[in-house]
């Protein structure tokens, strides 16, 4: 029975921008598993762009400190059990971190049955599938016919919104990074039309590919990225507020709304931030919708992953700096 764990401890703090130098990989001695414990094998690694908001302080969850193991959510498989709840071979879920292997209380798992490939469970059938899902649907009221952006559209969360925006009949714009992105978004997803937020003239290109107005901006990115879609936005349109990748990867994030509150007020519109875990008792809707678009081939599974733990670090900083398409996720075990 294995003893040893390789993890990735945060050895630093960073002052801007995230480098690997501010992990470790070190090898150390498991945690006897106690008296209602469960040890889990690691087998995937979720790579979140929030994983370094986490670094600035206390947000959903308590902020990170130099010494402990990079957290993350992942699948992982019982290879230990000294609980009632849970049987060796068991396929789980949980906060399992940048780790082999993780020693962890019974109330911070999730019993998973899979029917479709694992992976799909950290991205089109896990958080990502039901942060897009009732981010756009609930929060966004998406209505056929509207025109939806979304911001962040290459990645994990912006690539399924702007699908389902689709299958709800609505005309979608991406907002990403380069003409790359630009033409996967609306060759192979498709994106009625896709913009770049770095082209220097990124106003008018989104203006007029919405010549009637955004109606719901679905927004990832935040700074200027939302400030100019809040110039575009339609008479009562709803903005979400999903994510700031934009003000992650530093130590001094831009504060406040400024001149915010006077563009929703002329336009009457609806700004609303959300978490998943608001839809906690709705998970099971979500999922049937998501399993029956994947099952009729209605949503295209875009999955960026690396191979090995070893690549943790290396993986995230790549996200912070757009480097990704569709989910990134660490592959570090097949299940026994």
């Amino acid at each position: 029975m294995t003893t040893s764990n390789r993890r990735w401890r945060v050895a630093a703090m960073p002052t801007e921008h995230l480098e690997t130098s501010h992990f470790d990989l070190e090898t150390v001695d498991l945690p006897e598993v106690l008296d209602g414990q469960v040890k889990c094998r690691v087998l995937w690694i979720s790579i979140d762009a929030a994983q370094r908001a986490w670094f600035q302080g206390a947000t959903y969850r308590s902020a990170i400190q130099v010494g402990d193991t990079m957290p993350a959510f992942a699948i992982g498989q019982v290879v230990e059990s000294h609980s009632d709840d849970f049987a060796v071979g068991d396929i789980v879920t949980g906060h399992l971190g940048w780790q082999d292997y993780a020693v962890v209380e019974p109330d911070d798992l999730q019993r998973l049955v899979p029917t479709e490939k694992l992976s799909y469970y950290l991205s089109v059938l896990g958080i990502t599938g039901l942060t897009a899902y009732f981010g756009l649907l609930d929060v966004g009221q998406a209505k056929p016919g509207e025109t939806v952006v979304v911001s962040g559209a290459a990645g994990a969360t912006g690539a399924l919104v702007g699908q389902i925006a689709k299958l709800q009949g609505c005309r979608v714009v991406g907002i990403c990074g380069s003409p790359e992105k630009q033409k996967w978004l609306t060759d192979e997803l498709g994106f009625d039309a896709a913009v770049s937020y770095r082209d220097d003239h990124f106003r008018k290109s989104l203006k007029d590919a919405c010549p009637d107005g955004i109606d719901v901006f679905f927004d990832n990115v935040g700074g200027v990225t939302l400030d100019t879609a809040l110039s575009v936005m339609a008479h009562r349109g709803r903005v979400v507020c999903c994510g700031v990748v934009s003000q992650y990867d530093t130590t001094n994030p831009s504060r406040g709304v400024r001149g915010t509150p006077g563009v929703l007020i002329v336009k009457s519109i609806t700004m609303r931030g959300f978490l998943y875990t608001d839809y906690s008792d709705r998970s099971d809707e979500g999922l049937h919708a998501l399993q029956g678009w994947l099952a009729d081939g209605s949503l295209t599974v875009t999955e960026d992953i690396l191979e090995g733990l070893e690549n943790a670090p290396e993986g995230l900083i790549g996200v912070l700096n757009g480097t990704n398409v569709g989910k990134r996720m660490i592959h570090v075990a097949d299940p026994s």
